[in-house]
This record gives C-alpha cells, structure tokens and sequence, in this order.
C-alpha cells in the first residue's frame, strides 16, 4: 500500500471512530436524561430520551455502512481488521444501549399515566445510573486512546453496578412485603433497574473489545484473573 493510500485510509479509519464517539456520547445522555425523568417524574424529558433514539438508529446504520464499504474496497488485515470488527461490535452495543435507555423512558411515560405512587425509592436508581453512564463514558474513552488498562479498571467497576442492583431489588422486595400495593410499582422500577444494569453490562462488552483490538485476545467469557495476564 503505498503512503498515498495509506493515508486515505487512516483518515477513514479516524472517521468511522470518531462517528463512534458520537454515537456513544447520544447513548451516554441517553442514559442520564431517562433517569433524571424519571427521578423528576418529566413526561417531557422522557419524550427527549424516546426522539434521541431515532439518531441513535440513524447513527448506527450509517456506521455499519461505512464499514461495509472500508471493508471492501481496502481489504485491511491484521490489527486493522480487528479495529473494524470491533467497531462493529461495539456500534452494536452502543445502540442496544440506548434501546434499555428508551425503555427507562417509555417505563416512566407509563408510570405518570397509570399514577404510579411516588414514595418509592425511585431516586435512588440515580446511583446506579451514574455508574453506568460513568461506565460508557469511560469504556468510550478506552476506545478513542485504545487504553488496555482503563479496559479492565471498567470490567471490575462493572461489578459495583450489579451490587447496586442486587440491594436495590431487595429494597423493593421490602417494600412490597409490607405494603401489597405496592407490587405493581415496584415491578415497574425493578425493570428499570435492570435497564441500568444492561447499560453497564454493554460498557463492560466494550471494555472487551478494546482489549480485542490492542492485544488480540478475545477475553469475552473469560475471568478477570485470566483477562489481567492476557493485557500484561
């Protein structure tokens, strides 16, 4: 490949990583504004979060294009190749991320509709979602430095989100133990909570392929001992 060529393709290839990171910042407020609705009980914010969605949808398959076509016409090997993959993927991830967002939204649409009672401890999923929202936003600037190290920092914190999904389900088992009508409320938050778990979870995915990416290893379904070894 000679350097003219060489150049048009790294230039591609910043492209369609820098269309990630848009991608990823709409997911990421995505992520804040669907829980600020429903910590605010804002029909409108909720609206907000549902018509992102559209850009995200968008946003995806215009970068699933680009790929396609870098692909075919510049036939990359090696850590090239894999940065494409891996693009792939986490492009995937990100848009599955932001359908949990949505979710979050049209859950609180539905609960200001059914006039859900508001003494749930539905502010308290904000903890969770920081972590989350911090999670993609770390897991994104992995990928733009191709930080192995930040990756796995982001697989151990992953763990701190489920732990706050754990309690948060036994508070509401809690509160529906003592009072019955609340049941249906809680089973609404519950599904929101285990929104927010999928989005750190997505994070955790890209953390993953970053790894891919610098060291070649695919660590998906590996343990954390053996992914630390695989990045030393």
């Amino acid at each position: 490949m000679d350097k003219h060529i060489s150049t048009q393709f790294d230039n591609e290839l910043t492209g369609v990583s820098t269309r990630i990171l848009e991608l990823g910042g709409l997911v990421e407020s995505q992520t804040r504004h669907a829980v600020y609705a429903l910590a605010q009980f804002s029909s409108e914010v909720a609206d907000q979060v549902i018509a992102t969605e559209k850009q995200v949808n968008m946003l995806e398959v215009e970068i699933d294009g680009e790929l396609a076509s870098i692909i075919a016409r510049r036939q990359p090997t090696a850590r090239d190749l894999r940065l494409l993959m891996a693009i792939s993927k986490i492009t995937g991830n990100l848009e599955r991320a932001g359908d949990e967002a949505e979710r979050i939204a049209r859950m609180v649409k539905q609960i200001l509709e059914t006039g859900t009672p508001r003494n749930l401890p539905s502010s308290e999923l904000r903890i969770a979602s920081d972590l989350a929202s911090g999670l993609l936003r770390k897991a994104l600037d992995a990928f733009a430095r191709l930080d192995v190290n930040m990756a796995v920092t982001i697989l151990k914190e992953d763990d701190l989100i489920d732990a706050e999904f754990n309690g948060f389900v036994r508070k509401l088992i809690t509160y529906m133990m003592e009072d019955p009508r609340t049941i249906s409320a809680s089973l609404d938050l519950l599904f929101v909570a285990k929104a927010i778990e999928r989005i750190g979870d997505h994070a955790k995915n890209i953390a993953e392929f970053v790894i891919y990416v610098v060291k070649g290893a695919d660590v998906r379904h590996t343990a954390l001992t053996e992914i630390e070894k695989a990045v030393q």
